[in-house]
């Protein structure tokens, strides 16, 4: 069984940097910013991070600003939002990177079916302008619910998919704090197959780009978003290891968030690792 398995990584001073942290935490797949994340403009790039990342065999995903949302109405949020998307995913395609994470967005003036409308309505002008980078897939991160968010439940995150009428660049990230902040419980290993098989049901397993595995700071069920260190949150360290051994996720990305610089990251990919079973 093939494990992809790293960070979350900085690219403070430069994307090949990223290269650094990864072998700093023995990573073998990362996830980058590939700007600043609190910034809507970007530095120009050039071949270093490609070239490093071919040298140590990386795994990349990216992960989108936090400053967009895509359902948002107010024009000018929306704009910059359609548009840094849209030049993220260019971006990506130059870097090689295949998968883009986002956030699906919030509206506290719509519905959640009006949101996920907005949302879908962003994504098909982003889906449009962007067809000659057709092999970077757009990923919808699943949420804990927090504020008005939408993808807190897997029917949102469906809809969505329906609505741009299951576009093949569309997959999913599950983030197993934000899962279990929603109320979805993987502490047992039945518990962590209904959801997994629910998963399948509702969504497709074949849409599934990465998982972000985060320990909740936060009970079951909070809608709060707060990640932990792993073994050292309400989700414990059971389900971890169901995640460390399901052969369905061969190939998946498996990144951990979790607080911390590269040493404390590195801990918490050796518990992991040491979770697989020979």
């Amino acid at each position: 069984m093939k494990i992809l398995l790293g960070a979350h990584v900085s690219v403070a001073g430069g994307l090949a940097n990223a290269c650094l942290h990864a072998r700093n935490t023995a990573s073998n797949a990362i996830q980058i910013f590939t700007k600043n994340q609190l910034q809507w403009s970007a530095k120009e790039l050039d071949d270093s991070f490609k070239r490093c990342v071919l040298k140590d065999e990386l795994t990349v995903v990216a992960h989108l600003s936090y400053l967009v949302n895509l359902g948002s109405t107010e024009e000018s949020v929306r704009e910059k939002s359609v548009a840094a998307a849209i030049n993220e995913i260019k971006r990506c395609r130059l870097l090689g990177i295949k998968s883009l994470i986002f956030h699906p967005g919030s509206n506290k003036h719509l519905t959640e079916e009006e949101t996920m409308r907005q949302i879908a309505l962003n994504l098909s002008e982003i889906l449009k302008q962007t067809e000659e980078s057709g092999d970077v897939s757009l990923v919808l991160e699943t949420t804990a619910g927090q504020g008005n968010q939408i993808g807190y439940k897997s029917e949102h995150i469906a809809k969505i998919i329906e609505l741009l009428e299951g576009s093949i660049r569309l997959g999913v990230c599950i983030d197993t704090c934000h899962i279990f902040a929603a109320g979805y419980d993987i502490r047992t290993l039945r518990a962590y197959n209904k959801y997994m098989d629910d998963f399948d049901n509702i969504i497709g397993l074949d849409r599934l780009r990465a998982i972000h595995i985060n320990d909740s700071l936060k009970p079951l069920g909070s809608k709060v978003d707060r990640h932990a260190s792993i073994g050292k949150g309400y989700i414990g360290p059971d389900a971890f290891g169901f995640i460390m051994n399901d052969k369905r996720l061969e190939g998946i990305p498996l990144i951990v968030e979790t607080p911390g610089s590269d040493d404390e990251h590195k801990i918490d990919l050796d518990i992991l690792k040491g979770m697989i079973r020979k």
